[in-house]
């Protein structure tokens, strides 16, 4: 499956949106398989990384985010789970759950309640390696500063913005794979 030939089934239109999200996906796609090469012990799918990467912001143009060029009616948060939608509507469902599970570092049903979060109230919690691991890679590189990488210290002042449970979400996450990167040593 060429993940760019579902992309431009919904994004040819718009050209500065869709180079956006080509370059910011193609940048989690190579970290993500980065990380993966680092360690092969994972035993990630490097193929279903590579497509899943490329297709975890496919909902983003059912937003309304106008400094991203989205003029969609959806607020942001929902892009995940509407592209995930649009995944299992093209037979994707393994893709769908990254797309679902990557906003923030994962969503929990308390966050969802808490925060009035307009999502349907459920766990979406990064869980097998490569939901996990594009997860990551996707916290390092942002759609509105699309030429830089963020370090880690900015990933947690992020996460802290949204609340305590976004940074433990986070926090969680990184030490999985950071401990996964360092067990080898």
């Amino acid at each position: 499956m060429n993940p760019l030939d579902l992309i431009d089934r919904y994004y040819a239109a718009q050209p500065p949106l869709r180079s956006l999200l080509i370059q910011h996906s193609q940048q989690v796609a190579d970290y993500a398989l980065a990380l993966c090469r680092a360690h092969p012990e994972w035993h990630a799918d490097s193929d279903f990384i590579r497509e899943a990467a490329m297709l975890h912001d496919i909902g983003i143009f059912f937003c309304n985010a106008p400094k991203i060029f989205c003029y969609g009616s959806e607020p942001y948060i929902r892009h995940g789970y509407l592209g995930g939608q649009l995944l299992r509507e093209q037979g994707l469902p393994r893709h769908a759950r990254v797309a679902e599970r990557h906003t923030g570092s994962g969503l929990t049903v308390q966050q969802i309640i808490t925060q009035n979060i307009p999502l349907p109230v459920q766990d979406w919690i990064p869980e097998t390696i490569e939901e996990k691991v594009i997860c990551y890679a996707d916290k390092f590189f942002s759609k509105s500063k699309p030429k830089q990488m963020a370090s880690p210290e900015d990933i947690r002042r992020q996460m802290q913005r949204f609340g305590d449970q976004a940074l433990e979400n986070w926090l969680l996450l990184e030490q999985e794979i950071t401990r996964k990167e360092t067990s080898q040593l």
